[in-house]
Order: structure tokens, then sequence, then C-alpha cells
């Protein structure tokens, strides 16, 4: 491939900051749609225990994804990363595909999907805290104020739930959202140098040979149930590792990553509705209640960004 083929040269994207732009409006679609996408892996992940153990549903789904994405990079001829990418893709790589996967799986071994979901709605004020910290990017204190109110609510719902104590599976569940914040701000920052479906598509194939590794040895050593539920579950999650990001880091890259991760804060309540039509979970009663007033912090951090 030539240097100068224009077709596959990432291209830098603007960042929209404004509350008015075109551009912000798109980019809440995408990171918003890219939330809704998220939604369904709890889910789906329970539905992949019934047939396969943790390892298993790890490592099957990133070789599965990372395969998909090394034929949409084959097909596309889409140029190597440079090489000072690459630390940030794989930042992306071992938060996002192995770490999240991994710590999130071994807690709804013993959680609900319901609290699990609610517990990892922490993400987005890590995600914010960590791009502010890399990047030395600023938002006025309102943002801070509804991104740190949404946050408290999610912490008294799960001491509430566990009358005063964090639980194993929360122990789990507070790991994963501090690698996964790590990758979705390295992704979204990746995002505007070179296109979004390319930052997750590499950062796969970087991992590859951890997934691939891990899927083997643990196909090996743990039983395999296969059935109609659990085959879904799986695949789900192998097209959703890597199809769920290109809209999400796509938003990023258009409105930024601190705003952007502020729309996931929906996720919670997304989840709820899952567990209860897909898993038919009882939904405890404090539940909603938190997932609601984190809606209203999304409200107000988009606002707050938005007017900066």
């Amino acid at each position: 491939m030539k240097t100068h083929d224009s077709a596959t040269l990432p291209r830098p994207i603007a960042v929209d900051r404004g509350g008015d732009g075109r551009g912000a409006g798109r980019g809440m679609l995408w990171a918003g749609s890219g939330v809704g996408l998220f939604s369904l892996s709890f889910a789906a992940t329970e539905w992949s225990l019934r047939g396969f153990g943790p390892w298993s549903t790890v490592g099957v789904r990133g070789a599965l994804a990372a395969l998909v994405a090394a034929a949409c990079l084959a097909l596309r001829r889409a140029p190597r990363p440079e090489r000072r990418h690459w630390a940030g893709l794989l930042t992306v790589g071992l938060g996002c595909v192995v770490g999240f996967p991994a710590l999130t799986t071994l807690a709804l071994r013993t959680a609900t999907t319901a609290h699990s979901a609610v517990v990892i709605g922490l993400m987005p004020l890590a995600t914010s805290c960590y791009s502010a910290v890399r990047t030395r990017s600023r938002q006025p204190r309102a943002f801070w104020a509804a991104a740190v109110v949404g946050a408290a609510t999610v912490v008294g719902f799960t001491l509430l739930e566990h009358g005063g104590a964090p639980s194993g599976a929360d122990l789990y569940l507070f790991a994963a959202l501090l690698v996964c914040s790590a990758g979705y701000a390295e992704g979204g920052r990746l995002a505007r140098e070179m296109p979004g479906w390319q930052v997750i598509a590499w950062a796969l194939v970087a991992v590859l040979p951890v997934t691939a590794t891990m899927a083997a040895l643990a196909l090996h050593g743990e039983p395999v149930r296969l059935g109609a539920v659990a085959l879904t579950g799986v695949v789900f999650l192998g097209l959703s590792q890597f199809v769920s990001y290109i809209p999400w880091y796509q938003g990023m890259a258009l409105i930024g990553v601190q705003r952007a991760a502020q729309l996931q804060l929906a996720q919670p309540l997304l989840n709820l509705l899952w567990a209860a039509l897909l898993l038919h979970e009882r939904i405890p009663a404090a539940a909603p209640v938190a997932a609601l007033l984190v809606l209203v912090c999304i409200a107000a951090t988009q606002r707050s960004a938005a007017r900066s």
C-alpha cells in the first residue's frame, strides 16, 4: 500500500466542545449507541456462563472478536498504527478486552446482573478523572459536582445492598471499572487521531495471543455444556466486543472523553431493564431509584459541559 493512499490514512477528528454544534449532537448519538450495546453485555455474560466457565467466556469472546477485527482490517487495508500509538492500544486491549471482561465475569458468579450494573455506574467518573489527568483537560465545577453525585449514588446503593460493607463481587467490579476506565480514556484519545473502529480492532489484535491462549487453556480445563443459550451469549459477546466500541470511540472523538463518559451513567438503568426482561431477575427496590438519580446527573454534566 502506498503511503499517500488517502482512502486508508487515519484522519484526525475535531472535537466539538460546544453544545449547539451538529458535531456535538452526532457525538452524543454515537456514544449513546455504544452505551446501548454495552448494556446487553451483562445479560449475555450470564447466558454464556450457563454453558462455559468464566475463563472460557473471556478467552473465547476476545479471540472471536479479534478474528472479526483482523478480517475487517485486512479487507479495508488499514495502515498499521504508528509506534507512538501502541502503548495506548495495549491499554485498551488489556483494560477493555481482557481485564474488564475477566473481572466482571468473576463477579457475576455471585452477584446479580442488576446489582453489578449499578456498581459499574462508577465508570463515568473514573473515566473522566483518568482522562483529565492524562490529557490535562478541564471541565467546570458543575460538571464534576454532577459526576460525583452520580458516583456517590452508586456507592450508596452498593453499601445499602450489603449492609454497609462491600462484597467480594464488588471488589472484582471496582477493579474492573478502574482498568476499563483507562482503556476507555486511551481509546477515546486515540480516536481523535485514527478511526474509532481501527482503535478497537488493533487493540483486539494486539492482545489476541493472550485471549487465544486463555481460550485454549480454559476450554481444556473448565467444563463446557454447549447449548443454544450459552452459544448465543458467547457469540454475542464476541461480536459486541468489537462492534460496540465503534460508535463509542467515534462519539468520544467528536465530543471528548469526559463528556461522552458521563453518558454511560444511563447504562445501569438499561442493564436493569435487560435483567428483568431477559433474565427475569428481581430488581432491588433501591436500584431503579439509584439509576434514575444518575440519569439526572447525566443531564447536569452534559449541560455544564455544553456551556463551557
